[in-house]
């Protein structure tokens, strides 16, 4: 990234179009809104139900990625924020974990040549508006052969920016998804109290396909 160019070479999205900044000045003046200080306990909680090779989609300074890592997952984690991956890498050399952390667009996950058996994202979906949902289901298509867990933001009480009703959750994921469980949960933030914010935690499983 440069100066004259912030996002990279790639079209911002449109919470970046509304905020006028990159993802990565989340990440420049201290924590980020969504870096409390460790992994999601939802992420926690679910972890045991991940198997095999793991993507973490949008995965910021990679506090949910390196938990995996710490149970012995083979984990890669990607994101568009090259300050957050630093902040991630530096934190796994830290903690001697073997992850895996690399710059790239999650619109265009296909790009990444990978498949993984469990991708997660925890915090993305909902910063996407409806077209780049469905955008990014189809990203998701190309590096998911297990399941898909996501944790967002719900439309409950006291909800965080960008909620999402349940509908607009399993909308993108049409032929070639199933959508195994949607569960209220809540997500960490720094701007809310221990509780969090509500949330969805939905497990959405790849169809095998006929070829």
């Amino acid at each position: 990234m440069s100066e004259d160019d912030p996002f990279g070479g790639r079209n911002p999205t449109s919470h970046e179009r509304m905020t006028g900044l990159p993802w990565d000045a989340s990440y420049l003046e201290g924590p980020a809104p969504w870096d409390f200080g460790g992994p999601q306990p939802a992420v926690v909680r679910a972890a045991g139900s991940f198997t095999g090779t793991v993507l973490d989609a949008g995965c910021g300074s990679g506090e949910n990625a390196l938990h995996l890592a710490s149970r012995g997952l083979p984990v890669l984690g990607v994101d568009v924020a090259e300050t957050a991956l630093a902040i991630a890498r530096r934190r796994a050399s830290e903690l001697g974990l073997d992850a895996e952390f690399l710059t790239a667009d999650a619109l265009h996950l296909e790009r990444l040549g990978r498949r993984f058996d469990t991708v997660l994202d925890c915090g993305l979906f909902h910063a996407f508006d409806a077209d780049e949902r469905v955008a990014y289901a189809k990203s998701l298509e190309a590096v998911t052969k297990g399941t898909l867990y996501i944790l967002c933001f719900s439309d409950g009480e006291n909800a965080g920016p960008h909620p999402v009703k349940r509908e607009a959750l399993t909308k993108p994921f049409g032929a070639g998804w199933r959508v195994k469980a949607i569960v209220e949960e809540r997500v960490r933030t720094r701007f809310h109290d221990e509780e969090g914010a509500p949330a969805w935690f939905a497990t959405i499983e790849r169809e095998p396909s006929d070829e």
